[in-house]
């Protein structure tokens, strides 16, 4: 088996085990609404960024979402003996394929964008 096939079988255990590709995504009106307005966006590295300066709240609670995203990401990775920076990389590709128009995203850190109708030009870790 490949690694990338080894990721990819990793990413749909993760997936499965979480219900989808939605990560541990907000489930907290404030980052939902952080979201909406561009304040908070998905990066290509699978963690949530910040694409305009958030109130303490917003930092907080994001943060707190990549500390459970990066032990998801980190038992997951473990039980397919991939490496987490990859299985990482391999979520957020995935998830910045299906990201909604509106939505900020990063695929080069610190330089952020705001998806339109098009789809994203992947960054090379994902295979674009």
């Amino acid at each position: 088996m490949t690694r990338k096939s080894s990721i990819s079988l990793a990413f749909a255990a993760f997936a499965l085990a979480w219900g989808g590709a939605s990560v541990a995504l907000a489930q907290d009106a404030e980052v939902d609404s952080a979201l909406a307005s561009g304040i908070v966006g998905e990066q290509a590295d699978g963690y949530l960024g910040f694409a305009k300066a958030p109130s303490p709240s917003v930092r907080a609670k994001v943060d707190a979402i990549n500390i459970k995203r990066r032990e998801a990401y980190t038992k997951v990775a473990q039980t397919k003996n991939v490496p987490i920076e990859a299985f990482a990389v391999s979520i957020g590709c995935n998830t910045l394929s299906g990201l909604k128009a509106g939505r900020a995203y990063s695929i080069a850190k610190g330089v952020w964008a705001t998806k339109g109708a098009a789809p994203i030009t992947l960054p090379s870790q994902c295979g674009g």
